[in-house]
């Protein structure tokens, strides 16, 4: 796994005092020196973010040049002044990178609510601008400006040789709750040198956003940020990918993008575990995802997981009513490789040592078998503990 900046991008991280917190990054400024393909997904959150709003009506694009991100205010649910700070915010990275003003891409997160202190925004971008640069340490301090709650920056990458060039793509990503998303991650940026057209990257971060961000979830708290961008600069050189070359690529964005949900779901609030749940033996893949996340949402699941308790009843009966039809007496469950529940009916086993090999490692696994077909979905979750219910409950005051 490569994590280093592709080529043709600059990037900072900087604390302007957004967040309360001293000394903590809490704006990012991302340039492409070239202008680059964009694409984006979005939260289906009927209540959206006003930088939602305006990177909709930006992409699909092939000039964007800039990505300014702030963390600690969300710009969500801010009336037209929201939209307004959302276009300065815009404005004010693309000028910075000499570039025009709607060249430029935002993203927010922090408190609903509440305006963006763009005194604050316009001074960020300002110290950012100076000290862009395509260092490890740059891209760490970029990846620290979207951050949250969350406990860990998180970055993920890959470098492939396609068509004889060496393409490098890289991802950066925010999340820790607040999160059931229906299209991507809380926030995420992914970089690549790759050349594409913006159809091209819109499908390929829509087919690698169906596989990684939209098998993830905390709570099943639907953001009113969720935003995922994909840059492509081409500064590798060569023809936009296609067929193989294309496939190729998409492979590794995959790749990514699940490493990134991954991430995100191990760095749920509070969590202790990263649980994996496979579902498998459905008559469709939505019919897989469906159970999948039903239980994956269940709080008695996910507050028995975090007792270290094998309690395979919770987990069959969330199946139950994820409102997909299967049969009872088809059902198989395993936790941790330990065969609790086989085809409808309980089997004999070790409680302790299940037990013991869900509180020694922090990944769970979940395996769940049906009989109606051969379809299946992977899905990542974290458990429920007192400290997101404490981390949730001081949030704002």
């Amino acid at each position: 796994m490569a994590v280093c900046v592709p080529k043709g991008y600059l990037m900072a991280g900087v604390h302007c005092r957004i967040k309360r917190a001293l000394r903590n990054e809490d704006l990012a400024l991302v340039m492409s020196e070239t202008p680059a393909v964009a694409a984006g997904v979005y939260t289906l959150n009927i209540v959206c973010a006003a930088p939602v709003t305006l990177d909709r009506s930006r992409t699909p694009s092939d000039r964007i040049r800039a990505v300014a991100i702030c963390s600690g205010v969300a710009n969500a649910c801010t009336g037209e002044q929201g939209l307004r700070d959302a276009e300065e915010m815009a404005r004010l990275a693309a000028a910075a990178c000499g570039a025009e003003a709607d060249q430029a891409l935002v993203l927010s997160t922090g408190m609903i609510g509440v305006h963006l202190p763009m005194d604050k925004v316009a001074q960020g971008i300002s110290a950012a601008a100076v000290k862009l640069g395509r260092s490890e340490t740059s891209l760490v301090a970029a990846a620290r400006g979207m951050l949250t709650t969350d406990t860990i920056h998180k970055l993920a990458g890959r470098t492939v040789t396609i068509a004889g060039h060496e393409i490098q793509i890289t991802g950066m990503a925010k999340g820790a709750a607040m999160m059931g998303p229906n299209m991507a991650t809380m926030l995420g940026l992914i970089l690549t040198d790759a050349a594409l057209t913006p159809e091209r990257a819109q499908n390929a971060l829509g087919a690698a956003t169906e596989e990684s961000f939209n098998c993830m979830s905390v709570d099943g708290h639907m953001s009113t940020n969720d935003t995922t961008l994909l840059l492509a600069n081409g500064a590798a050189g060569g023809e936009p990918l296609e067929g193989d070359d294309l496939a190729a690529f998409q492979t590794a964005l995959d790749e990514v993008c699940v490493d990134l949900a991954k991430a995100i779901a191990g760095d749920g609030e509070g969590a202790t575990h990263l649980i994996t749940i496979e579902v498998g033996g459905c008559a469709d893949r939505q019919s897989a995802l469906q159970i999948a996340k039903t239980v994956a949402n269940s709080p008695l699941v996910k507050t028995a997981l975090y007792g270290a308790d094998p309690n395979w009843g919770r987990i069959v009966s969330a199946a139950g009513y994820a409102g997909v039809p299967f049969n009872p007496n088809g059902v198989t469950l395993r936790l941790n490789g330990f065969l609790l529940y086989e085809k409808g009916s309980p089997v004999e086993f070790d409680g302790q040592a299940v037990s013991a090999s869900i509180r020694d490692n922090r990944d769970t696994l979940i395996q769940l078998e049906f009989s109606e077909g051969t379809a299946g979905r992977r899905f990542w979750t974290a458990d429920l503990t007192a400290e997101y219910v404490r981390l949730n409950a001081d949030y704002h005051t």
